[in-house]
C-alpha cells in the first residue's frame, strides 16, 4: 500500500510536491490530536488513537483507489503524505522505551503488541468498510 514511482525510478515533481504537502497536513493533524489530548496518562492513548485511525483510513483509501480512477498524485498524497505524516511508529517506539525505563515492562509489551494488533485490525476494518460501501 505504499506509493512507488513508476518508470525510470524518479517521481514526477507534482507527486513529490503532493507527498510533501500531504506530509505537512498529516503532521499538523497529528500534532493537533496529540496536543489536544490530556497528558500524564498511564498509556499514550493519543498515539494509539492516531495510529489506529490512520491505519483504518489507509485501508479505506487502498480499496477506494483500487476501484476508482484518480490522478497519479492522489495515492501518494493521501497514503504517503497525509497518513504517513499523521501516523507515527517512531512515537510508539519512544513511548515503549519510556515505559521500559520506568520499569513498566508489562505495560510496555502490552502497548507495543496492542498497537500493532489494533493497527492491523484498523486496516482490515477500513478495507472491509470501503468494500461494503463501494459494492
Amino acid at each position: 500500500m505504499t506509493a512507488r514511482p513508476s518508470g525510470a525510478g524518479a517521481a514526477s515533481t507534482g507527486v513529490v510536491v503532493a507527498v510533501a504537502v500531504g506530509g505537512v497536513l498529516g503532521a499538523l493533524a497529528r500534532y493537533a490530536v496529540g496536543s489536544g489530548w490530556p497528558g500524564g496518562q498511564a498509556v499514550p492513548w493519543s498515539t494509539l488513537l492516531i495510529n489506529v485511525t490512520g491505519c483504518l483510513l489507509l485501508g479505506m483509501v487502498a480499496v477506494i483507489l483500487e476501484r476508482r480512477s484518480a490522478p497519479p498524485w492522489v495515492h501518494p498524497f493521501i497514503a504517503v503524505g497525509v497518513l504517513g505524516g499523521f501516523t507515527t511508529f517512531s512515537a510508539v517506539a519512544g513511548e515503549t522505551l519510556q515505559l521500559l525505563q520506568d520499569g513498566r515492562v508489562l505495560m510496555a509489551l502490552t502497548y507495543w503488541v496492542g498497537t500493532v494488533v489494533a493497527a492491523l485490525v484498523g486496516t482490515v476494518v477500513g478495507m472491509a468498510g470501503a468494500r461494503r460501501v463501494l459494492r
